[in-house]
């Protein structure tokens, strides 16, 4: 009886799904974005102005899109990297934390200012976002649009891929029917009526669910 009881709780414990974790060399695409193993990876929890955005700094022009990229490149030069997957997102990238050397490199990106936090996907970054605010480093010393605006306002630019753009047949078809009028508090009410993930002009869409203003809202994790 004790080995079953064993075995038992050994299958209870074992998580609903593994990890993947990547390890090597890596090199930034821009602010937010990785290049590891022949993959893209995307940060976690953070989100850094795209590489071809400028930024109004001192009444001048800022490339701080470019200078994301610059700091991104400088914190993984040289030093072993190693991301642990969170998910994937539109473009099939991995979503990752990844650390290189001892450093957190999206908390560096928050702390030195050059990325703003997501905290409808984790708070781990908050508090970090405010500090950096608080000194006026970075982004929070200049005038800038949020990364997820400035995709918004340039839609061909950053489109995502036809099979992500709009819901699927396979799963509009597993949806309930959703009524003209209807309204979800949050995005736990969405996902408890089957109706999530939610699009622009979608009955029960609202922007304040959308939080990387991408057009959908209440979607998992979606990187840029």
């Amino acid at each position: 009886m004790r080995w079953i009881l064993a075995l038992s709780l050994a299958i209870v414990s074992v998580p609903a799904f593994a990890q993947i974790i990547m390890s090597g060399p890596a090199t930034a695409v821009d602010g937010d974005t990785l290049h590891m193993t022949g993959e893209r990876i995307r940060l976690f929890g953070i989100d850094a102005p795209e590489a071809d955005q400028t930024c109004q700094r001192g009444g001048a022009v800022w490339r701080c899109g470019e200078d994301a990229s610059r700091m991104m490149a400088a914190l993984v030069a040289g030093k072993p990297v190693e991301c642990t997957q969170r998910d994937r997102d539109d473009y099939g990238r991995m979503v990752a934390v990844c650390r290189a050397g001892r450093t957190d490199v999206a908390q560096a990106m928050i702390d030195a200012g050059m990325a703003v936090a997501l905290p409808h996907f984790t708070t781990d970054y908050v508090d970090a976002e405010a500090a950096a605010k608080a000194r006026g480093v970075g982004l929070w010393g200049s005038a800038f649009e949020m990364p997820g605006a400035y995709r918004a306002a340039h839609p061909q630019q950053y489109a995502k891929p036809a099979s992500q753009a709009q819901p699927s047949q396979a799963s509009t078809a597993t949806r309930q029917p959703v009524r003209r009028d209807v309204y979800y508090r949050n995005c736990a009410a969405a996902r408890a009526a089957g109706a999530a993930p939610l699009y622009r002009g979608q009955p029960g869409y609202r922007s304040g669910m959308d939080g990387d203003g991408d057009g959908i809202a209440c979607e998992p994790y979606r990187g840029h």
